[in-house]
C-alpha cells in the first residue's frame, strides 16, 4: 500500500460552463492521480466528493489537497483529514448490510407465513365447528341418551377398576408388613439363641476351672504315697 498527498489545481475546471464545473473537477482529480500514480483506475471517496460539491455545482474550490492511497492497480482518493477505508472493509460492511436486510426480509416472510397458517387454522376450526353443529342438529335425541348412558357405564367401570387396583395395592402392603414382622421375629430368636449359647459356654468354662485344682491335688497325693513306699522299703 502506497500513500501520497497532492495539491491538485482546479483552474481548468473553472473554464468550463458553470453548470458542469463540479463534474469536471472530479474528472480533473482522476486524471491528475492516474497520471502521477501511474494507474488506470481511480476511485473518489465520499469525503473528497463532498468537499468538491460543498458550495454547489457552480462554485468549486480553486485547488484541493488530496490523500491518494494506492492498492495494487487502484488508487483511492480521500481528503487529508478523512480516515482511510480500504475496499475490503467497505465490502465487508456492504455484505453485513445485505445480510441484515436478507435476515429482516426472511423474518418478515416467516411472520407472513405464520399469519397465513393461523388464518387457515382458524378457518378450518370454524368449518369443523359448523359441521359439528350440523351433525348435532341431524342426530335425534335418542342417540344422545345412549351416548350419555354409555359414558356413565364407562365411568362406573373405570371406578371399579380403580377400586380393585387400590385393594391390590393395600393387600400387597399388608403382606409386605407381615413379612417384615416375621423377619424381625426370626432375628430376635437368633439373638436369644446366641445369648443362650454364650451363657452355656461361660458356665462350662467355670466348671473346667474348678475341676483343674482337684486333679492337681490328686496327682500330688499319689506322688507322696509313692515316695513313702520307697522309704519303707
Amino acid at each position: 500500500m502506497e500513500e501520497r498527498i497532492y495539491t491538485i489545481p482546479l483552474m481548468k475546471a473553472k473554464s468550463v460552463p458553470r453548470t458542469k464545473r463540479a463534474k469536471r473537477a472530479i474528472k480533473e482529480i482522476k486524471e491528475f492521480l492516474a497520471r502521477h500514480m501511474k494507474v488506470e483506475e481511480v476511485k473518489i471517496d465520499s469525503s473528497l466528493n463532498e468537499l468538491v460539491w460543498e458550495r454547489g455545482i457552480k462554485k468549486i474550490p480553486s485547488k484541493v489537497r488530496v490523500k491518494a492511497v494506492k492498492m495494487e492497480d487502484v488508487v483511492w482518493a480521500y481528503t487529508p483529514e478523512a480516515e482511510v477505508k480500504l475496499p475490503e472493509e467497505k465490502e465487508k460492511k456492504k455484505k453485513k448490510v445485505k445480510e441484515e436486510k436478507e435476515e429482516i426480509e426472511e423474518a418478515e416472510e416467516k411472520k407472513e407465513e405464520i399469519e397465513e397458517e393461523k388464518k387457515e387454522e382458524v378457518k378450518e376450526i370454524a368449518e369443523e365447528e359448523a359441521e359439528a353443529e350440523e351433525v348435532k342438529e341431524e342426530i335425534p335425541e335418542e342417540p344422545e341418551k345412549e351416548l350419555k348412558e354409555a359414558e356413565e357405564v364407562t365411568a362406573e367401570v373405570e371406578e371399579e377398576k380403580e377400586e380393585e387396583a387400590e385393594k391390590e395395592v393395600t393387600e400387597k402392603v399388608e403382606k409386605a408388613e407381615e413379612v417384615e414382622e416375621i423377619v424381625e421375629k426370626e432375628k430376635e430368636t437368633e439373638k436369644a439363641e446366641e445369648e443362650v449359647t454364650e451363657e452355656v459356654k461361660k458356665k462350662e468354662g467355670k466348671v473346667e476351672e474348678a475341676g483343674a485344682p482337684k486333679k492337681e491335688e490328686k496327682v500330688a497325693e499319689e506322688k507322696e504315697g509313692k515316695e513313702e513306699g520307697k522309704e519303707e522299703q
